[in-house]
């Protein structure tokens, strides 16, 4: 297949630099701090913002978790920073920053600490005029989130300061509840003690470029928004594979599962970008109430419009794997689903009988998370088989959207081949962002810890958007819950998963693409 690039000038990006705004001076402070996630993304995002000059000179960093780690954390995560890319161990902004990266051990349960830790505080504001904002960073299990919001709010640390220009926010991880009267509940609880304009559930897919870019693309250019409705487009898929198992979390995607741990949250965030109307601004209210307008349109989800698989022991790049079920600490008879399949439709003027079809899973053929917009045929086939076009026809035309890996779009069309005949190949108009704008370090949060470090919500969740996407999810997995599955596992690893996923498209006369 024949392929052309598309460039842009360096100077776009040195443009764009100059719009962003720089918060406010504030400390960090992320629980759970001896975990992965500090290490190998939350530090390094900030030092990259560092890096661009986009963050406040006044700013500090204070990890808190359980272990006595005060002697080693700062070396451990200038390790993290290095290992992130981008930075070279002799950068003179390093040792300044990490000079601002300070621990404190405490339980999260443990009502005294939090004195401590409001005093902790109060002595690296005078030490770093951070000037008492606060962004904090719940990087912890979900069973934690509760009694953190809960202390932070008896302890008075949810609360700006003595004046209008000091504000606290805090960061939740996903998983945000585990159906919809657990996030309803979960919601209650961290509205007591903060209000929602505070509260920035985030989800990294959101950080990532190309989802940021669907709205630019769709919104920006007069060329595509008068075809992207019913009328022109036959169906979208929507594929988030991972082409590793779970990684030693165990305990962990037992309770989880591919629908709670990708569905609810990164693909359905996907979809609402692919689907919602043009907003009124791209302030955060207006962006978020064109998306829960799609998740509420999303009719009901039928059990026979569902798949969901487990992987069984195969061949993942040429390595021969084991099944889920030999896992470490997995129930050697589990009935947890690594795979699911999704088939709705959204009832609204724009979407009306346009079929989406999402899907997702663990030890698939590769790893890639993209959104294919297929095309209907021309209405007049003035072309066949004896045109050189070959045994399947034209192919319809195709907007692809990579999220990962190779971050891009592409524009699939049929042109004629150079010569005396009427043969037809199809093409790929490409854009990459690495090729356009030059490789990246970035890994997502960059963009979102900033925002909240703005106070901007717009890549957020709300709670409406949280209980929309549940309310979708919660009859799915009840569902599955009255009637286990017989067959897992149901696929092999290193394939495309169950043989039943490809059946659900190939009943509506279509199938998956071929990534």
């Amino acid at each position: 297949m024949a392929t052309t690039q598309v460039n842009v000038s360096p100077a776009a990006v040195k443009a764009s630099q100059t719009l962003v705004e720089r918060p406010d001076p504030c400390i960090v402070v992320i629980f759970g701090a001896s975990g992965d996630l500090t290490k190998r993304k939350l530090l390094p995002a900030l030092y990259h913002l560092q890096q661009s000059g986009y963050l406040p000179e006044d700013i500090a960093v204070l990890g808190v978790a359980r272990r006595s780690l005060e002697d080693f954390f700062p070396g451990d995560m200038r390790e993290g920073i290095l290992a992130g890319g981008g930075v070279d161990e002799n950068d003179p902004k390093l040792a300044p920053f990490m000079e601002r990266v300070q621990y404190y051990a405490m339980n999260f349960d443990d009502d005294a600490g939090y004195d401590g830790l409001k005093k902790k505080l109060a002595d690296m504001d005078a030490r770093f005029n951070t000037q008492g904002n606060r962004l904090f960073y719940l990087a912890v299990a979900p069973e934690y989130f509760s009694d953190i919001v809960g202390f932070l709010g008896k302890h008075q640390m949810n609360k700006p300061g003595e004046t209008d220009t000091h504000w606290v926010r805090v960061v939740i991880e996903k998983p945000f509840g585990h159906d919809l009267e657990s996030a309803r509940q979960l919601n209650d609880e961290v509205n007591k003690v903060f209000d929602e304009n505070q509260i920035f559930r985030i989800d990294h897919y959101l950080g990532k470029e190309t989802v940021q870019n669907i709205l630019v693309f769709r919104f920006a250019n007069g060329i595509f928004e008068p075809v992207w409705n019913r009328n022109y487009i036959d169906h979208v898929e929507i594929t988030a594979a991972e082409s590793i198992g779970i990684e030693g979390r165990g305990p962990f995607y037992e309770q989880a599962g591919a629908l709670r741990d990708v569905v609810q949250n990164h693909v359905m965030e996907l979809l609402s970008f692919v689907a919602m109307e043009p907003p009124i601004s791209f302030q955060a209210d207006a962006v978020r109430t064109e998306k829960v307008k799609v998740w509420r349109a999303i009719q009901p989800i039928h059990p026979a419009d569902t798949v969901r698989g487990q992987y069984g022991p195969g061949m993942v790049d040429g390595k021969a794997v084991i099944g889920y079920r030999q896992e470490d600490r997995v129930h050697p008879r589990s009935q947890t689903e690594t795979y699911a399949a999704l088939r709705l439709e959204i009832e609204n003027w724009r979407w009306a009988g346009v079929p989406f079809y999402i899907r997702a899973g663990k030890r698939l053929a590769k790893r890639v998370t993209e959104i294919t917009i297929q095309f209907k045929q021309p209405p007049l086939r003035l072309f066949t088989d004896n045109d050189g076009i070959g045994p399947e026809g034209i192919k319809a035309n195709v907007i692809s959207m990579r999220i990962q890996p190779d971050e891009g779009i592409a524009l699939r069309f049929a042109a004629k081949v150079p010569g005396p005949n009427m043969s037809m190949s199809s093409v790929n108009m490409n854009f990459s962002y690495a090729d356009a704008f030059g490789a990246s370090s970035a890994n997502g949060y960059e963009r979102l810890l900033l925002d909240a470090m703005l106070g901007d919500g717009t890549l957020f969740a709300h709670r409406d958007g949280v209980e929309a996407t549940w309310a979708l999810m919660t009859p799915i997995l009840e569902g599955w819950a009255k009637e286990p599955p017989k067959d897992f596992p149901n696929y092999a690893a290193g394939t495309w998963g169950p043989a039943a996923s490809d059946a659900m498209l190939k009943s509506d006369g279509r199938k998956w693409r071929k990534l």
